[in-house]
């Protein structure tokens, strides 16, 4: 597929996959006339990719661990369960640290809603 099919398909744009391949996160076969073309493989790989930017992982973490991230159940290097154990560790916190916050503004929500059903009505002329 092209560079343009591949993008619709993912929702990545193509200047993000353009800057994938750069990075060594994706690769193309070029055509003659020098258009990218992607296997069916791509899809996954970008879907993947877009999850871990989602997350917080930079460009470089994330193109140091694509090489080692398999479905085959291979074993990757300890260095690279480390870090899949680091960053999963980070997202973890993260989302401890989300759901605090959520806690607090159903909090504040709660107590606003609440003044406002209390409240006289505002004079609006």
């Amino acid at each position: 597929m092209r560079i343009g099919d591949l993008a619709q398909r993912t929702g990545a744009s193509v200047r993000s996959l353009r800057y994938y391949e750069e990075q060594g996160m994706l690769a193309s076969q070029r055509s003659a006339s020098g258009q990218r073309h992607y296997g069916e493989d791509a899809v996954c790989r970008v879907l993947l990719i877009k999850q871990f930017f989602a997350v917080g992982m930079t460009g470089k973490v994330i193109a140091a661990l694509l090489p080692h991230v398999k479905d085959s159940g291979e074993r990757c290097p300890p260095a690279v369960l480390r870090q899949l154990t680091a960053e999963r560790d980070r997202i973890d916190a993260q989302s401890d640290e989300l759901a605090r916050t959520r806690q607090t503004l159903d909090a504040l929500i709660r107590t606003t809603e609440e003044a406002m059903r209390g409240a006289p009505p505002m004079n609006t002329t």
